[in-house]
């Protein structure tokens, strides 16, 4: 079994919202590391929008149970991290469309 690409996890990862924001969590641009071992071990080093995000402690393992289920990986951990601290400047133009910033 094949260990997936950064891109397929980023995909996946596409399929997170932000309940606040009608966005993707990787378009908002929360996820700002996926590192992948040669066994399939996924880390990924994520942010959220704010320290008391109302998610803090949901979103994490929601990733981290979708990215697990994907085939090829054999775990998943996710490190949330607050350096660099988000800012919409992190947001894709997408993103920032639709949340009416452009």
């Amino acid at each position: 079994m094949a260990i997936p690409t950064t891109n397929q996890i980023i995909e996946v990862l596409k399929t997170i919202f932000d309940p606040e924001i009608p966005v993707d969590i990787y378009e908002l641009g929360l996820i700002y590391e996926v590192k992948i071992s040669d066994d399939g071990v996924v880390l990924i080093d994520m942010t959220l929008t704010s320290p008391n995000c109302p998610v803090a402690e949901s979103m994490p393992k929601d990733v981290e149970d979708k990215v697990a289920a994907m085939d090829g990986v054999k775990s998943a951990k996710v490190e949330i991290v607050f350096d660099p601290p988000w800012t919409q400047d992190m947001m894709s133009e997408e993103a920032k469309l639709e949340c009416g910033f452009l």
